[in-house]
């Protein structure tokens, strides 16, 4: 019996291999949340203002309203400029108030929309 009970920890042994190091680092982070909204400022440095708009539905008659947020983001090379349409990922902490960064420029502004206003 005592020797039906090593084979079967052997099997064992065989059948699961211990995790490689190459295993542990394709362990998936968790997915960091995005949001697109259009930069109200570019001004700062390295800095850009998101306002990132969503609609919710009203308690009472449920109608939808639209409320509106504003982010600071990480604008690296100021590559983001007022008007354009920009989705902003989650990032660590880069100062008192900038939790996000600009990932991508999804549309840019058209610069005659610009000189009019």
């Amino acid at each position: 019996m005592a020797e039906t009970k090593a084979k079967a920890v052997k099997a064992k042994a065989k059948a699961a291999p211990a995790a490689t190091p190459a295993a542990e680092a394709s362990v998936k982070r968790p997915h960091k949340r995005s949001m697109v909204g259009t930069v109200v400022s570019d001004k700062m440095e390295k800095t850009c203002v998101v306002r990132v708009e969503r609609q919710v539905r009203e308690g009472m008659y449920g109608k939808y309203i639209t409320k509106a947020n504003k982010f600071k983001a990480h604008n690296e090379g100021n590559r983001a400029k007022s008007g354009d349409l920009v989705r902003i990922i989650e990032s660590r902490p880069l100062s008192r108030e900038k939790r996000w960064a600009v990932e991508k420029i999804i549309r840019a502004a058209s610069s005659e929309l610009l000189n009019k206003a």
